[in-house]
């Protein structure tokens, strides 16, 4: 016959008094109350002190710090950044010196010079898919290629050399090209191409050495970059696979020719979290030395958000000085 598991007696378990339990949540650390008429420090202010409120605050001070103390910020950035309309944002950034050095993939690059040119981007794949027409636009293959071929002849680096293009031939929107204004501001830009990925590799103009010799000087840049990062901050943006990758290669370089790197923070901002960014972003390269952070949320959101979190902590940090 089977024997029947008896329920516990609770009447023997020992409890004690709720004043001497830990919390982590108290009401001090609750969200205030939205008041209309406040200042965006305010609102900023009024989030709770929970969570990815908390890490919002802590990585806008990182920034700030870094941006205070002239050390490295490199953002890297997905396409998607660059499409949703947050160029403004970053180049925002990029002038009050709270961006040091940028790196994007060859999508990012594209949306960012058809921004340049024509005042938009981002083509409606589905209606184009099966006409044969995705991706086959004349002016983006041939500007792509020109400027590949530009670069790899005068051994610049494939962002460099669009960003200089795009101020030297007057584009109409050349203010939103964050190319551009990292050309102006003398801010390395790298552009990291995987061949094959990319709508401009498709068009007849395409050339494979010159797209990989003037991607590879940009990997190279890229090293010099990450070997100054000791005390900056690496943030990655809205890239969950490629640029995670070429900032691991990067460090392994950079460390190999130079020796260890001391401490530096890096940050994880996307709509969701993956394997590469925890490992190649948030984990393996600051282990046992740095700090991570990660939000995760819309970009065209969270941005704005962060941008606007470190100018506020600068202008408090700034305030307390004087």
């Amino acid at each position: 016959m089977r024997e029947r598991v008896p329920p516990a007696d609770l009447s023997k378990v020992r409890t004690y008094p709720l004043a001497e339990r830990r919390n982590k949540v108290t009401v001090a650390d609750f969200a205030r109350p939205v008041d209309p008429q406040a200042s965006l420090a305010a609102f900023l202010d009024g989030l709770p002190a929970s969570l990815a409120a908390g890490t919002l605050r802590d990585l806008a001070a990182a920034v700030a710090e870094a941006a205070d103390g002239a050390r490295t910020i490199v953002w890297a950035i997905g396409a998607h950044v660059i499409k949703v309309g947050l160029s403004p944002v970053l180049i925002g950034m990029m002038e009050r010196g709270e961006i040091g050095a940028l790196a994007l993939n060859g999508a990012g690059a594209i949306h960012d010079w058809e921004i340049a040119a024509i005042g938009a981007t981002s083509e409606d794949v589905a209606a184009s898919l099966s006409l044969g027409r995705f991706g086959m636009a004349e002016e983006t293959g041939r500007e792509m290629s020109e400027a590949a071929a530009e670069a790899a002849a005068g051994e610049e680096g494939l962002g460099e050399a669009l960003g200089r293009r795009i101020v030297e031939s007057g584009r109409p929107h050349a203010g939103s090209s964050i190319l551009a204004r990292a050309w102006d501001l003398g801010i390395p830009a790298t552009v990291h191409v995987a061949i094959g990925s990319d709508i401009v590799h498709q068009h007849p103009s395409a050339d494979g050495a010159a797209i990989g010799a003037a991607t590879h000087t940009d990997f190279r840049r890229l090293v010099s970059v990450v070997r100054g990062l000791a005390g900056g901050v690496w943030i990655n943006c809205g890239s969950a696979v490629q640029l995670p990758e070429v900032f691991l290669k990067a460090l392994s370089v950079a460390e190999n020719l130079g020796g260890r790197l001391p401490a530096f923070v890096t940050a994880n901002l996307d709509m969701v979290r993956h394997y590469r960014t925890e490992e190649n972003v948030l984990r393996r390269p600051v282990l046992g030395r740095g700090r991570s952070f990660a939000l995760v949320g819309h970009h065209e959101i969270q941005v704005p958000l962060l941008a606007a979190a470190v100018a506020i902590e600068r202008g408090r940090r700034a305030a307390a000085k004087r």
